[in-house]
């Protein structure tokens, strides 16, 4: 089966981890939980959207929340969802640091924490890098394809002009998606459709730290 539009795959995917990590954003700015501790995975006490416990390592599903990592198939990252079916067979690959969705629950409310101490996404560090791979035929041949993205919430001091973030001195970050975020870098790989490498790489820089 061929690929679906790049925006659609990233976009879906942030949602997986919005709907399987646990629901809810944190709008406003937090506190500290009473007594100044967080709640760990460890502790049996955090539970996914399903009302399942949240525990350290691999679950079913290929989500490995205390490592902030999900390495799976495409429609684990939906529970085997019936209308993601026609994508089963893409491999995938997600990668998140602690601001994007973090493996602690330190304000109190029983859910892993997302941009802890900032009242949204903006200025906080957040980044996400997925990696998509399939297969699928074109009169009788199999065409392999990959496809890699990086993902940055935009500085505090960044804006948007023509759908792009632009840091303080008005370099180009990248594309807005998901209005909080730029996409930093972008590479695809597919034969058939005569994509080669570096599709995208921010002229500010493609590195994950210091956003």
């Amino acid at each position: 089966m061929k690929k679906f539009f790049v925006w659609r795959i990233i976009n879906v995917l942030f949602i997986s981890i919005m709907i399987f990590g646990v629901v809810g954003f944190k709008t406003a700015p937090v506190s500290a939980a009473k007594g100044g501790t967080c709640t760990t995975i460890q502790s049996g006490e955090l539970v996914a959207s399903d009302g399942n416990v949240i525990t350290t390592g691999y679950d079913g599903w290929g989500y490995n929340y205390q490592a902030r990592l999900f390495n799976g198939m495409y429609c684990d990252s939906y529970r085997d969802a019936a209308w993601c079916q026609p994508y089963k067979d893409v491999k995938l690959s997600m990668k998140w640091n602690d601001a994007w969705l973090s493996n602690k629950d330190c304000d109190g409310d029983g859910k892993l924490d997302r941009h802890y101490g900032f009242a949204s996404y903006i200025g906080s560090g957040a980044w996400l890098t997925n990696h998509q791979a399939g297969e699928y035929e074109v009169d009788g041949q199999t065409c392999k394809w990959n496809y890699f993205v990086k993902i940055v919430a935009a500085p505090e001091d960044a804006y948007v002009e023509d759908g792009i973030w632009y840091n303080a001195a008005g370099v180009e970050i990248g594309p807005v998606i998901w209005g909080a975020f730029a996409i930093i870098q972008q590479v695809e790989n597919d034969a058939c459709a005569g994509l080669h490498g570096m599709q995208y790489i921010s002229p500010d820089r493609a590195g994950l730290g210091g956003w």
